[in-house]
């Protein structure tokens, strides 16, 4: 006689950037093995890829393909995956930096939060189109998930390689050029003509990126001190 089959909820879930609505079921024991595995080992690319792949398994809409969404839309996902599967609210430590008669009082202080209070923060005056000079212009795209599994260890390449996988078209005031269109040599000798003074525009663009961000605040028990924390980033959320 077979075992029984246990009943598996499904829930459903806009990304924030994409605009994708996706449908996703709760990950499994041996799912959950595997993360806690791959966060034990402290690896950021076993991490990142044990994510990935469990973001696969949990995925029920066809079509999406994780590498391919914006890092803030996986981060995302991930955490409301992560709420409906283990539970929405988490508990972490922060270390008391203040101050007190010129030592660090160092207390460690318990915090609770529920993971779907998570905002997403967008920028505010950053467009998508940069324009680099009196008829050139280039269409930016937020950079995909895949580009931070990059084979190059080299911060500087994995920049480079970032802005060309980013690019979604270039406008000389006549033409479009789409990225698509082009290998990433030709886009990445494109990056590397622009002047310092275009190049920085871009960099503009990456530094006011769309955030996941949560305002935490707590007094610390030993010097009394009140603190407000802005916490950032998927790692920000599971420290």
């Amino acid at each position: 006689m077979a075992l029984p089959k246990i009943d598996t909820p499904i829930y459903e879930l806009e990304l924030p950037l994409s605009k994708k609505v996706i449908k996703f079921r709760p990950f499994l024991v041996k799912e959950q093995r595997n993360l806690l595995m791959a966060m034990e080992s402290d690896d950021k690319d076993t991490i990142e890829k044990s994510i990935q792949q469990v973001l696969n398994n949990c995925t029920l809409t066809e079509g999406i393909v994780i590498g391919e969404l914006p890092i803030l839309d996986v981060e995302y996902y991930f955490i409301n995956l992560r709420a409906r599967s283990v539970g929405e609210v988490v508990e972490s430590k922060y270390r008391c930096e203040n101050k007190v008669n010129d030592t660090t009082c160092g207390n460690m202080m318990d915090s609770k939060f529920n993971l779907l209070d998570i905002k997403v923060q967008m920028p505010e005056n950053v467009s998508d189109t940069i324009q680099l000079n009196d008829k050139l212009s280039i269409k930016m795209r937020y950079p995909q998930f895949s580009v931070i599994s990059s084979d190059t260890d080299n911060s500087t390449d994995l920049v480079f390689t970032m802005i060309a996988n980013s690019i979604e078209s270039i406008f000389d005031g006549q033409q479009y050029y789409y990225a698509k269109e082009y290998t990433k040599l030709e886009l990445l000798e494109f990056i590397e003509s622009l002047n310092q003074e275009q190049f920085n525009k871009i960099e503009e663009f990456f530094n006011n990126m769309p955030t996941l961000n949560k305002k935490i605040e707590m007094t610390c028990s030993r010097c009394g001190f009140h603190h407000e924390i802005n916490a950032e980033g998927l790692d920000s959320f599971f420290a």
